[in-house]
């Protein structure tokens, strides 16, 4: 069995399997359905779509600087709810509300 000091780790990233509006959608309906009130976990979720997406050119579609909006789309982050519906769209993507599951 191997030991700590033999073992080698690679960071895994999300984003980077998210290849399709379709991957994007679903992983964004999971980790509301995981998760719904955890506001870090569905921000940083949107982050990592919006990775996926193309930082670049979505700050641009969107209307602000790349790095704000890394920023505010980080688990510590606090974007305006106009800033989620702008990201969300700018990557072809809605926020469709639906009667939540009894606790």
């Amino acid at each position: 069995m191997a030991t700590d000091e033999e073992m080698t780790f690679t960071k895994y990233d999300t984003a980077e399997d998210l290849k399709t509006p379709e991957d994007m959608a679903e992983y964004l309906l999971a980790c509301f359905e995981e998760a719904p009130d955890d506001i870090g976990f569905l921000t940083y979720a949107i982050g990592t779509v919006a990775r996926a997406h193309g930082m670049t050119q979505l700050s641009k579609d969107v209307g602000v600087s790349r790095e704000s909006l890394c920023k505010s789309l980080d688990k510590d982050g606090n974007p305006s709810f106009s800033t989620v519906i702008k990201v969300l769209h700018a990557m072809g993507l809605t926020l469709v509300p639906a009667v939540a599951k009894a606790a």
